[in-house]
């Protein structure tokens, strides 16, 4: 399965700035690749083994029931009458990684007899190493939403998000995971840091397309955000970081502090899909030049059984701007800490006085260097930041665009 490509190795010979100010190492990056390859594999026996199981089996009729009954109130609340638009897509015409059909549209009709388990079973095929997708831009202290979706700088095609950890070793859901989700709007701007290139309105100050759940006893966090834009360097994709054994505190707000930090991740989308998204508006305001799955640093290999950063996702009515349901499920090992990881940084925090940097803009490490010494630094609690609190404040209302 690992076999690079020669575009592949010129991207990464020449990548020098996907997310403003991040820089990697080409052949540490091509090393670390092949690692993910392996942890993929190792994490796929280890599901094998245990999926056949009485509860992995409930577990999975479940899920299919509880993605059946959320696309159905998703469709109601929207007033959405039209059946799911039908699958235009062509297997032969995608890029050669992008064999798994994601899309799930095509063979669900909304009828009573349609086969809820072809459509809504989701093999746990994503298995991250968190060595190697990193998560920069991460800020702590998000507000405790479902609904990361804010007044302004959040148009864009609606995604209804599902994400479920499972620990690969039993294939039992993890609760109680402080799920991390960001990623930048559709002109390709991330909210919560201010670095060159990237210049969100507010700053530090700004929260927009950022929020954290904790899973319940499914191992489920649900999300409404948007599809994301594109910018330099990098292809779409959207970023997850899992803290496990998360607590809710007194005040309503989630603290990670001490916890294990179990899965750092990124999620992609296929390129038919994205071309669709980026025709509508404010996508097609976007004049950077794209990059694509195959050109992108963090997805050279092919996808398999083993390492599938791809959601499943249905169309809700018969247009992209009715929006997308998605799902995934991601295997973890539970017991894992990537705390001390290179990888795991903290680029800013939130608490009641608003947004402050760590001076640690990409994360990976401590500024100045060294994990876990300086402020912002892997697991460590920042200067002044108060303590066992993660926004400062109850968790705010939800808002929508």
């Amino acid at each position: 399965m690992v076999a690079f490509s020669n575009l592949a190795l010129v991207a990464l010979a020449s990548y020098a700035a996907a997310h403003p100010g991040e820089k990697h190492d080409a052949q540490k990056m091509k090393r670390e690749l092949v690692a993910r390859d392996y942890a993929a594999q190792v994490g796929a026996r280890s599901l094998a083994s245990c999926s056949n199981s009485a509860s992995a089996q409930a577990l999975k009729a479940r899920s299919i029931k509880r993605r059946a009954e959320t696309v159905s109130k998703i469709r109601q609340k929207r007033g959405i009458q039209a059946a799911a638009r039908k699958d235009k897509r062509e297997l032969a015409d995608l890029q050669a990684w992008e064999k798994v059909n994601h899309n799930m549209t095509g063979t669900y009709d909304y009828n009573m007899f349609t086969s809820l388990e072809e459509v809504f079973s989701g093999n746990t095929s994503c298995i991250l190493a968190p060595e190697i997708t990193d998560g920069p831009y991460y800020v702590v202290g998000e507000k405790m939403r479902s609904n990361v979706k804010e007044a302004k700088w959040c148009d864009g095609i609606d995604v209804f998000l599902e994400i479920q950890y499972i620990d690969v070793n039993t294939c039992d859901p993890i609760p109680s995971v402080a799920v991390d989700i960001w990623n930048c709007n559709a002109t390709g701007v991330y909210s919560g840091i201010s670095t060159n290139g990237n210049y969100a309105e507010g700053g530090y100050n700004s929260t927009y397309l950022r929020g954290i759940q904790l899973t319940d006893a499914d191992g489920v966090a649900s999300f409404e955000t948007i599809f994301p834009g594109h910018y330099s360097g990098r292809a779409v994709h959207t970023h997850l970081l899992a803290h496990t054994n998360a607590k809710v505190m007194p005040n309503g707000t989630i603290s990670v502090w001490n916890a294990p930090v179990s899965h750092i991740g990124q999620l992609f989308w296929p390129e038919d899909l994205r071309v669709e998204v980026e025709a509508t508006y404010p996508y097609n305001t976007n004049t950077v030049e794209v990059t694509t799955n195959d050109e992108d640093m963090w997805s050279i290999l092919q996808a398999d059984e083993s390492f599938d950063p791809f959601p499943q996702y249905v169309y809700l009515g018969d247009s992209i701007e009715d929006g997308l349901f998605a799902w995934i499920q991601i295997g973890i090992n539970g017991s894992a800490d990537y705390t001390e990881d290179e990888y795991y940084g903290i680029a800013a925090y939130l608490d009641a006085e608003g947004g402050h940097s760590t001076g640690n803009g990409m994360g990976g490490g401590a500024p100045g260097g060294g994990n876990g010494t300086g402020p912002g630094g892997n697991g460590t609690m920042p200067s002044g930041f108060p303590s066992g609190s993660m926004s400062g404040g109850p968790p705010p209302s939800e808002t929508s665009a």
